[in-house]
């Protein structure tokens, strides 16, 4: 994931109804993509990858 820039999954489908993340090194930021000013969910890097290996899992 390239640092600072917000993405979403590559399985989202086209509607707009998902959410966006951002690497920002040791933190992770989850928003919102169709409402960005409704604020920001934060998560250190370690739990993030942790839900992520989670859900793979």
């Amino acid at each position: 994931m390239e640092r600072n820039a917000w993405r979403t999954s590559s399985r989202s489908g086209s509607n707009g109804q998902c959410v966006e993340v951002r690497d920002r090194g040791a933190q992770i930021d989850v928003r919102d993509s169709k409402d960005t000013a409704a604020g920001i969910l934060r998560f250190e890097a370690a739990a993030w990858g942790a839900f992520i290996g989670g859900l793979k899992s």
